[in-house]
């Protein structure tokens, strides 16, 4: 009965991680990249290649983030809870010196650097299990609606294991791949951490000023503006005479526009500054809200209008909790 019961487990782990095939076209074409245009060994990257494992596990989870599958009240069920909240206060109290400076030389508001870290890691206490190097390479090499974006992160993480002399296998991360407290892809890893303590490093897995000072740089590298409102409530007006309400990525209306248009909101932004009215499925129904050229900053994060609205509420309730807990 032993044997039969290890046999299912060793059956079981056979269909849920398999390795990587050096001869499928797409890795051997991969590896043919890595070897002529960034002088990797071959024998020594075939060897980590083959140390990575495709798990379908990843391929499930990609397949279904909560971003396309939760309504908004789902979705902001799981990050605006008192725990979270009380948590990320406790961790402002905790570094509110450094995020003070980090806030003052950036330009970031501590309560967004806060939001960003409290829904992407809950404080450090979620960064996920995979390694990285296996999310990448299932996604990369069997993952084809999205491989090309995830070969060329699978390329980000081996040139950052080679410049910041780590070995491949011992990140850990998302399914996707996201890295450390701030869950910065390899390529975000490359172009914007920083090294905010100057110790020579940039730790974004335990160096929480680190962490801070890279989410602000990030913010700042796609053009946030410094004391510019990120997004009010609305409402349609009985005069409302715009098209139907649709959610992008991108602001393509103004200030102006929209109140011309009867929506109805209060801003101290000029009447020409970007702006897109955003509509959500909310607890007690429809919500709209009007985004601004700063919320947009915030998708850049995570390309999706839940995730800003969550981190711009995570980040003044904590705000919030952190002045109350102060008076």
């Amino acid at each position: 009965m032993k044997s039969l019961f290890l046999a299912g487990v060793l059956s079981l782990a056979a269909l849920t991680a398999h390795a990587i095939e050096l001869d499928q076209p797409e890795v051997r074409s991969f590896i043919d990249e890595m070897v002529s245009e960034h002088d990797f060994d071959r024998a020594e990257l075939e060897a980590t290649l083959l140390d990575a494992e495709v798990k379908d596990s990843i391929l499930e989870a990609i397949a279904r983030p909560a971003e396309r599958t939760l309504s908004w009240a789902e979705y902001r069920e799981i990050f605006l809870t008192r725990e979270r909240i009380e948590a990320g206060a406790a961790f402002w109290r905790e570094h509110s010196d450094m995020l003070e400076s980090i806030a003052d030389s950036s330009g970031v508001p501590e309560e967004i650097i806060v939001g960003i870290i409290g829904v992407e890691t809950y404080y450090g206490r979620i960064t996920g299990n995979y390694r990285v190097l296996d999310a990448l390479s299932t996604l990369a090499f069997r993952y084809p609606p999205r491989a090309t974006f995830f070969r060329s992160e699978l390329k980000a993480y081996l040139l950052l294991v080679r410049e910041e002399g780590m070995n491949a296998g011992d990140a850990t991360g998302s399914y996707a791949g996201a890295m450390g407290r701030p869950q910065f892809m390899p390529s975000s890893y490359r172009a914007y951490a920083v090294d905010s303590t100057g110790d020579g490093r940039r730790d974004i897995w335990n160096d929480w000023t680190d962490v801070a000072g890279s989410v602000a740089n990030y913010f700042t590298a796609h053009g946030w503006k410094p004391g510019e409102e990120v997004t009010t409530r609305a409402n349609l007006g009985s005069n409302w005479s715009g098209p139907a309400p649709e959610n992008v990525l991108k602001p393509n209306s103004t200030v102006a526009a929209l109140s011309q248009q009867g929506v109805l909101f209060v801003t101290e932004q000029p009447a020409d500054s970007t702006s897109q009215l955003l509509t959500y499925d909310g607890a007690e129904g429809t919500e709209h809200w009007v985004g601004f050229h700063n919320f947009f900053v915030i998708t850049r994060y995570n390309r999706s209008v839940m995730y800003a609205l969550a981190v711009h509420q995570l980040g003044r309730e904590v705000a919030l909790e952190v002045t109350d807990g102060a008076s």
